[in-house]
């Protein structure tokens, strides 16, 4: 299973020039049945929608999707993962941190094309695809 990143849903789902190889790489996924979502990132997905039209249609389409159930493990996890960063002089988003720490705890690979979890990976137990920028 693959935990998709906010960023990469955003490249593919733009109306004008979506990346056409991520699209690709989420599509296959999809078909296989290997993506999952967290509720955050849910919410970083919808908040960026103004027009109610638009939110519907986003929300219907990710309804498809099941969030995987955060528990208190996965954010004592993510604090862990932060403070673990600090050390090593690394600030991270709370969100970011958290897909981190479920992805971990969970044994998923993470699907971004943020260059801060090349940064992460380098001090924490995760697997990264498509981390490109």
């Amino acid at each position: 299973m693959v935990l998709v990143d906010t960023c990469v849903w955003s490249k593919v789902l733009r109306r004008k020039s979506p990346d056409r190889d991520l699209t690709a790489l989420l599509t296959d996924l999809i078909a296989d049945g290997r993506v999952a979502i967290i509720g955050p990132i849910r919410q970083e997905l919808l908040s960026g929608v103004p027009d109610p039209a638009q939110f519907r249609k986003l929300r219907d389409a990710l309804s498809a999707f099941e969030d995987i159930p955060l528990t208190t493990a996965h954010f004592v996890r993510a604090a862990e993962f932060s403070n673990r960063c600090r050390k090593k002089g690394l600030q991270g988003s709370t969100t970011d941190l958290l897909i981190c720490a479920v992805a971990a705890a969970e044994q998923l690979h993470i699907l971004t094309t943020g260059a801060d979890f090349l940064r992460y990976a380098k001090h924490l137990p995760i697997r990264l695809v498509g981390t490109a920028p």
